[in-house]
């Protein structure tokens, strides 16, 4: 196997510090706080995150989807019903987000369990998408296998043509999840390799605020 000197690939961090001093006491306001900064930074893919599944054997399973929505309530995403990670969310809600932002040197972990959004909301989001992403839904029955590349650009031709200039409408199959946390973790690289782990942790009393070594 060729050598790649993977050993010697590293780099100082540096650019910033977090404390318990410094981060707001709700974790959704410090997560939009350091969300605006990833925006003003012009950071590419700000909200693409690691979405992490577990099916009922245990096995773990990850993929990129993208943000569309934070509120109070949780982190809201959209993909196929009929995907690997709907499987996994139907035999067990648990899930893991990993946002990871190199050019601010930050990450955020994110675990709680995943819940279906109402219809309305998966309609209203559906309708807002450009048009031919709209048709790509109904083309791809994600995770299923197929023969080749040529049959998702001729079922695309078929249903551009049988859609015309029509509404498309949003498919059974297909809506939006949220994240419903119950644990966040704000990580802020640092020097020597000892970076700042400041975490919220969900009890009945509210957010449990503490710090783990690196």
């Amino acid at each position: 196997m060729k050598n790649f000197k993977l050993q010697k690939l590293r780099r100082t961090y540096k650019l910033n510090g977090l404390s318990k001093d410094n981060v707001d006491k709700d974790p959704y306001v410090q997560f939009n706080k350091w969300f605006k900064e990833v925006l003003d930074a012009k950071i590419v893919d700000p909200s693409a995150m690691v979405l992490s599944s577990v099916d009922h054997a245990k096995i773990p399973s990850s993929r990129i989807v993208l943000l569309k929505e934070v509120d109070n309530k949780g982190f809201i995403f959209f993909t196929n019903y009929l995907s690997r990670k709907a499987s996994d969310f139907s035999e067990n809600p648990a899930a893991s987000l990993l946002f990871y932002w190199k050019e601010l040197e930050r990450q955020v972990r994110i675990e709680g369990r995943v819940a279906k959004i109402e219809r309305k909301k998966s309609e209203d989001y559906f309708q807002t998408r450009p048009r031919d992403s709209q048709i790509g839904t109904w083309v791809s029955k994600q995770s299923a296998v197929i023969p080749n590349r040529s049959y998702l650009d001729e079922k695309y031709d078929e249903l551009e043509k049988k859609f015309g200039k029509d509404e498309i409408p949003l498919p059974e199959y297909w809506g939006g999840y949220r994240l419903i946390p119950n644990y966040f973790e704000f990580w802020q690289g640092r020097e020597k390799r000892l970076h700042d782990r400041i975490c919220y942790k969900e009890e009945k009393h509210g957010w449990n605020i503490f710090r783990l070594a690196p």
